[in-house]
């Protein structure tokens, strides 16, 4: 029994597995072009749940890596063999996982930030352009008008 882990080991290796298998599901959900600010801020959100989750259940990855050192400490060679592998494929898996998290949180970020600045560059260009559309509908000043002409030059 000594070369056995704890109940507790298989339910969060389990509890783990799990999670990881709904991440990477959610993870793998293919990116499409998005160019509305609010659904890109909403899946960030998603994002940014998701890795709050990963850091809650980095008590239990830990608890997983304690187990089998202190397994492989008392339990014959082969036994404390196949539970580090166990653990080296979660722990590999976990780390993909990760950095697949961080950098779809930072794309998105980064896509943003570029989506505002567009808008913004829009709504300045959008002003300008109603700006312009008033200055040509206005009336021409006559032919001897210099002064009026000059203005208008200016403003052109």
């Amino acid at each position: 029994f000594d070369s056995l882990p704890p109940a507790h080991y298989k339910e969060t290796m389990n509890t783990i597995l799990v999670w990881m298998q709904q991440s990477e599901t959610k993870l793998s959900m293919p990116q499409v072009a998005v160019a509305e600010y609010e659904i890109m801020e909403q899946r960030l959100r998603e994002f940014k749940a998701l890795q709050s989750s990963l850091q809650e259940q980095q008590k239990g990855l830990n608890y997983l890596s304690t187990t089998v050192e202190d397994l492989s400490r008392r339990a014959p060679a082969e036994v404390s063999q196949s539970y580090r592998s166990e653990v080296e494929v979660v722990l590999g898996r976990w780390k993909k996982l990760s950095a697949q998290l961080a950098e779809h949180c930072q794309k998105l970020e980064e896509r943003l930030t570029k989506l505002q600045r567009f808008q913004n560059d829009i709504k300045t260009l959008k002003k300008w352009m109603a700006e312009v559309d008033v200055f040509l509908k206005e009336e021409w000043p006559a032919l001897g008008d210099s002064e009026a002409l000059e203005k208008q030059l200016e403003q052109c």
